[in-house]
């Protein structure tokens, strides 16, 4: 950007200035579109939850769900950690007998 100062000429600066601009705002547009499927995985899960405390299985039966690993990691782990779903038996996260109910 030394070019720059010297002519008095501040194109140089203004060009890289847009590029980094470009790249932050792509950038943001993909981190909202993962925030929007989340949002809409974790909202189907709280649909199918409703008022009853279910299993992991039961839940991935009422989603239609096969893939466990998928299940934890897009529907149960983020619906757990915004705080919108909580455990039935908190103190054994691993239980057979654990459930899910909304907070």
């Amino acid at each position: 950007m030394a070019v720059s100062d010297k002519s008095a000429d501040c194109a140089d600066f203004v060009e890289m200035m847009m590029n980094v601009i470009r790249d932050a705002l792509l950038d943001l547009n993909n981190t909202d579109q993962d925030t929007d499927q989340v949002s809409d995985q974790v909202k189907a899960l709280l649909d199918c939850l409703g008022g009853e405390e279910l299993s992991a299985m039961q839940l991935m039966e009422r989603l239609n769900l096969s893939h466990r690993p998928t299940f934890r990691k897009n529907y149960l782990r983020p619906a757990l950690e915004t705080g919108l779903i909580e455990m039935t038996i908190p103190n054994k996260p691993n239980s057979r007998n654990q459930k899910y109910r909304k907070k």
